[in-house]
């Protein structure tokens, strides 16, 4: 396997390549950190490099695997980036941010779970400010680039880690999803990206983020590697006030076992009071999609989702109010950006009361959202109505017209949050502007394992993961 070859081969098949020892650890790190320096001054994916740090954890992980203490770590060796949202020990979790405080003092539990199961930090990805938009762009720490497009956002939240898997500079990298932002830089980065089951991987030391809209996931090339991180990385503790049930079979059986006919449901209706237009490529992934779901034997059928009046305040209120209480945490709020105090501002004018009214009002909410599971296995929409914006579009944009614009972009994504169930985006191919273009498949509630199953079977009939970005190669 050449360099090339190797850096794009994901998690999965990195971990077997070094439990079998046709690759160390330490040649995998050193592949990256190469990549990382030739690459990322274009991309500006990572806000800190743990390179010396990666190297001594990766020689530790070959000693271990010499040793024959390797079974029981199924990611060791294995190079994964962490999203700049989540702590690890001794490193600032900056948020996109320098209004933050001091170096985190541990690691937060998804870490600790990762070095468990072996696998190396080769660095933090950068973010948008406090994770709030779909692009990433900040006045700290600068453009986060598209791959496939310099001139183009990877997306957000996730920007940077969709940016670094994407351009090979790692395998995989943590993401976490508050209104898309997994999906959004995967759908526009060419990736799989899976929102899981609200509480399936653990957002400890918070009990909860954004009052229950946000949940920590990952970013791969490869169904098979979602899975497998998913494996090894779910799983609530005592802190966490939300958790999902464990899975009938592993996920990664999931993802290896193809499913049964599927009915599924297709739409591309908006949620209503979304002013939005569906992009003429996206609306082609979508029905080339539909036609290939057909093609292996499901069946497929028009059928919208009853959003009700009330999808876009039940986003945005607990959005908005979320924004503003992590807005309140920072050490030097009077240090954020104008357009983030503004959405702050925004949150604080939403109050606690409407908030409350919004969370009493979920379960009903999701009854009505999930009326199409009733006859239904998936639902499949557009993962983002269109491509991803310039870098500088959004530039000195105030927060209340950023907002309006982002939320024609990428309309499908957020109800799913307020209902906690799993959405994934899987590539759908690229449009005549060179950019990738995805599909949504939403599951029922805890039902994960079918989405992996199903976007496995895409990808053996439509493999996506050989697509590389020219100038990363």
């Amino acid at each position: 396997m050449d360099a090339a070859d190797l850096a794009y081969a994901g998690i999965a098949r990195q971990a077997e390549l070094i439990a079998g020892g046709e690759v160390s650890s330490r040649e995998l790190v050193e592949l990256y950190l190469g990549r990382i320096e030739r690459f990322d001054s274009r991309l500006n994916a990572f806000r800190v490099v743990l390179g010396e740090r990666a190297r001594m954890e990766a020689d530790q992980a070959d000693a271990r695997q010499r040793a024959g203490g390797g079974a029981e770590r199924p990611l060791l060796g294995v190079p994964i980036a962490i999203k700049d949202d989540v702590d690890v020990a001794g490193e600032v979790t900056a948020f996109g941010t320098n209004a933050h405080g001091e170096a985190a003092r541990a690691d937060s539990e998804v870490v600790r779970r990762l070095r468990e199961a072996g696998a190396i930090l080769i660095g933090k990805t950068n973010v948008p400010e406090l994770c709030v938009w779909p692009f990433t762009e900040t006045s700290t720490f600068g453009s986060t680039r598209n791959p496939w497009n310099l001139q183009h956002s990877p997306g957000g939240s996730s920007g940077g880690s969709g940016a670094a898997v994407a351009a090979g500079l790692v395998g995989a990298a943590l993401g976490s999803d508050g209104a898309g932002s997994i999906r959004i830089p995967s759908a526009w980065c060419g990736l799989f990206g899976l929102k899981p089951q609200r509480g399936r991987v653990s957002l400890g030391p918070r009990p909860r983020a954004w009052h229950g809209l946000s949940v920590n996931g990952v970013l791969t090339r490869r169904v098979v590697d979602t899975a497998l991180f998913h494996d090894v990385a779910s799983g609530a503790i005592a802190s966490d006030l939300d958790r999902a049930p464990a899975p009938a079979v592993s996920f990664s059986q999931a993802a290896a076992t193809a499913p049964e006919k599927l009915r599924i449901a297709i739409s591309t209706k908006f949620p209503p009071g979304t002013i939005a237009r569906l992009d003429a490529d996206a609306k082609h992934a979508f029905e080339q999609t539909a036609e290939l779901l057909r093609s292996l034997g499901h069946e497929v059928v028009r059928r919208d989702p009853d959003y009700g009046p009330g999808a876009v305040p039940a986003v945005i209120v607990r959005y908005l109010r979320g924004v503003h209480d992590d807005a309140a945490a920072m050490a030097h709020p009077e240090r954020l950006e104008r357009r983030t105090r503004g959405m702050a501002r925004l949150g604080a004018l939403l109050g606690e009361g409407m908030l409350r009214r919004q969370l009493e009002g979920e379960a009903k909410f999701a009854e009505r959202l999930n009326t199409v599971f009733a006859d239904h296995d998936v639902l499949m929409t557009p993962a983002t109505a269109l491509p991803p914006p310039r870098i500088g579009q959004l530039h000195g944009r105030r927060a209340l017209w950023t907002l309006n614009a982002v939320a024609g972009m990428v309309p499908y994504n957020g109800v799913w949050n307020v209902t906690g169930q799993p959405a994934a985006a899987v590539p759908a191919g690229f449009g005549a502007d060179g950019l990738p273009r995805a599909v949504q498949l939403v599951g029922r509630p805890n039902d994960e394992g079918t989405l992996l199953s199903l976007a496995a079977q895409i990808e053996g009939a439509r493999p996506w993961a050989d697509a590389r970005p020219a100038e990363f190669l």
